[in-house]
């Protein structure tokens, strides 16, 4: 008879404990470990990486030496200042442009796991603030309290306000990725993610206009309202309290190092309040009743569209191509920059009174862009396109709703950009004429659009945020643009000829002769090119599908 062996004894509890590592040191690893196995995705992207470090370090150390060398100087509670509200501002949009630059803004990859909020917040918190962002946040706090620090006080602020600054900067973008995470890792996201070029290049236009008002308001004196306003605002109501505590304010300056403290607690608060919610509710497309009703809002939103539009192929390829605009990434992106550039150009200008009504054409001639390779955002579903064309007829109906899908939106932009342009100028007198040559310009573009899509059609790849032509296809998306639009300058001569005369001769009273004119002449060309590029089509639809498909 075989005696029972005893069990082991179980380890101490204690020892287990003190041998499981803490949550904060493994989501740092993780972070590290995410950045590395990143870089030896390819080349180039540790290429970039590393680019992107030498930059940011060049910039933080040149605007370090800048703080060091503006230490004293009048203006530099007003720099200080408002630099910090801008990098809060960037830290907070961020997220919504950048969805993807770090793997660690989705905290719903941690959903299955056992993790407590508290911990939870505390590990990602630390994590964030490893990398290129922090690093470079944390150099520019250091130099604007280097720039505002006299005596005693000011530099113990400046340590206190230094590492508050870098905290909440952090802690409000990575609020703001939890509460939009699902619009982030949406199509919408995408889209966002697209737009960002647009939104730096628009940014970038207003920063230069605002840099020449600038520099007629007086100088750097002129901010200081704003300055005063952007220091009672976390981060920067921080830096603003380094310099109250240097000059005397020690109360002010309590107060304002209270504000950004409690912007901390607040945003940590709603990060976790965040976190929890995006752990334990339901995803909304898991609910079937939730499906039923978007089915039944996109059934509703296509009948109030096609009640809109014309009946039979006009109408279902117009809807197609508008529905491309609001829903493609890609068409979206195009469409929104050629909005936005063509009302900053010739607005932008008339406000710095450089201006001229006949910037007003650059409206029509970035829209008229769009209408150059229309087949090319179909990509490979254009063969179900091509199973509907058999004659030229079919390919002048496909082509003619095509540009009036595009006409639908451009003909009213362009005259509500011209009239603005009018107004802002004080030359409400010239109207009718840059309208007119505004619309011949259009009309030329979508006539030589139309031909350079039967003739030099491209591939726009759909997996790439930001290549725009297929490898191998640059040098077709070249000629089809740039001779497009030279084509259509050449189509204009007429019209620029007609109205250079009208002036010259002295008979400015017959200049509203060009609004009728510049639209007939317009409209002569359109249907001209549609009539040269339909058989064009027609008889190259093997070799437009090939070109389409290679992205």
């Amino acid at each position: 008879m075989t005696t029972a062996t005893p069990p082991a004894p179980a380890p101490a509890a204690t020892g287990a404990a003190a041998a499981a590592p803490s949550l904060t040191s493994v989501f740092v690893r993780l972070k590290l470990a995410l950045l590395r196995n990143g870089l030896k995705q390819s080349g180039g992207r540790t290429a970039a990486f590393v680019a992107s470090i030498v930059v940011a370090l060049v910039f933080a150390v040149g605007m370090l030496l800048a703080f060091v060398l503006m230490r004293g100087h009048a203006a530099a509670p007003v720099v200080t200042v408002l630099l910090a509200g801008v990098i809060a501002l960037s830290w907070t949009v961020m997220p919504l442009f950048v969805p993807s630059g770090d793997e660690t803004l989705d905290p719903s990859r941690l959903v299955m796991l056992p993790l407590r909020p508290r911990p939870l917040v505390r590990a990602l918190l630390v994590a964030s603030l490893v990398g290129v962002g922090p690093l470079l946040t944390t150099i520019l706090a250091v130099g604007a309290g280097l720039a505002l620090a006299v005596g005693a006080a000011g530099t113990v602020v400046a340590v206190l306000a230094v590492p508050l600054v870098v905290l909440t900067c952090v802690a409000l973008s990575r609020s703001v990725a939890a509460a939009n995470v699902r619009l982030l890792t949406s199509r919408k996201g995408r889209d966002l993610a697209v737009l960002s070029g647009l939104v730096i290049a628009v940014g970038m236009q207003l920063v230069n206009f605002g840099a020449q008002r600038l520099g007629r308001a007086g100088g750097v004196s002129s901010l200081e309202p704003a300055a005063e306003v952007v220091g009672w605002l976390p981060p920067a109501s921080a830096v603003s309290a380094i310099d109250a505590a240097g000059a005397g304010d020690y109360a002010i300056a309590a107060v304002k190092l209270l504000l950004t403290a409690a912007a901390v607690v607040g945003l940590l608060y709603w990060w976790q309040r965040s976190l929890v919610r995006l752990m334990t509710e339901p995803d909304g497309s898991t609910i079937g009743a939730s499906s039923d009703a978007g089915a039944k809002d996109l059934s509703a939103s296509s009948g109030r569209l096609g009640r809109l539009l014309p009946g039979g192929r006009t109408g279902t390829v117009m809807e197609r191509s508008l529905r491309y605009v609001w829903r493609d990434p890609k068409t979206k992106a195009a469409w929104v920059t050629s909005l936005a550039i063509g009302a900053i150009v010739p607005l932008f200008n008339a406000l710095q009174g450089t201006g001229s009504i006949y910037f007003a054409c650059f409206a029509s001639g970035m829209l008229g862009i769009q209408m150059y390779n229309q087949f090319g955002q179909d990509t490979s579903a254009f063969w179900m396109v091509a199973q509907t064309i058999s004659t030229a007829a079919d390919a002048y109906a496909e082509l003619r709703a095509r540009a009036l899908a595009l006409l639908t939106i451009t003909v009213p932009y362009t005259a509500l950009v011209t009239a603005a342009t009018a107004g802002v100028l004080g030359r409400w007198g010239s109207l009718p004429e840059a309208l007119g040559l505004a619309f011949a310009l259009l009309g030329a573009m979508v006539a030589s659009g139309a031909l350079a899509s039967a003739r030099f059609p491209y591939s726009i790849p759909q997996d790439s945020g930001y290549k725009n032509v297929a490898p191998g296809q640059a040098g077709l998306a070249w000629i089809s643009i740039f001779g497009g639009m030279l084509a259509s300058a050449l189509l204009c001569l007429p019209v620029i000829g007609a109205a250079l005369f009208l002036h010259l001769a002295d008979h400015e009273s017959l200049l509203w002769v060009l609004l009728p004119g510049g639209v007939l002449y317009g409209a002569l060309l359109i249907q001209g090119g549609l009539k040269l590029a339909a058989p064009r089509v027609a008889g190259r639809l093997p070799e437009i599908l090939a070109a389409v498909s290679k992205g």
